[in-house]
């Protein structure tokens, strides 16, 4: 569930830090476990100059618990409360614990690559050339094959 104000085309330098809420599945093979999978988009980047890539650095999410009837066994103590949907297609605000585990990494490092600046004029100048050619071929073929009638 992302928040409604999230524009996924933005580049990166215009775009804000945002929330994302995942609510996991329980795993059908571990009584314990849930899973869950978040596809990750890598927004786009400006060109460097040097090298054609860039680090991306994720953090650790943080991991919210609900506790109600389906959860007798766990004791739900009292740690800091975080107001969110109570399910994905729910419009009703729950207070979820914010549980402390123990991450495997600290943060998630990603290289993306990048263009590079001096690739600039060549890829614009090449744009423009299919761009004229495509709305050259279009306009030719629809004089030809168009029928007008006024």
């Amino acid at each position: 569930m992302v928040s409604e104000n999230f524009n996924i085309e933005a580049p990166n330098y215009l775009s804000k830090e945002s929330e994302v809420l995942i609510y996991a599945r329980q795993d059908s093979q571990c009584i314990d476990c849930f899973q869950a999978f978040l596809p990750v988009h890598y927004r786009y980047h400006q060109p460097h100059s040097k090298d054609g890539e860039t680090f991306i650095v994720v953090s650790n999410p943080d991991l919210l618990m609900y506790c109600d009837q389906e959860f007798p066994i766990l004791k739900c103590w009292a740690q800091s409360k975080v107001a969110a949907p109570c399910a994905l297609k729910s419009k009703d605000i729950c207070q979820w614990n914010n549980m402390k585990y123990k991450s495997v990494h600290k943060n998630v490092t990603l290289q993306v690559p990048v263009g590079l600046t001096v690739h600039t004029t060549l890829v614009c100048s090449v744009t423009l050339l299919i761009t004229i050619l495509c709305s050259t071929l279009i306009l030719v073929a629809v004089f030809k094959y168009g029928h007008f009638s006024l």
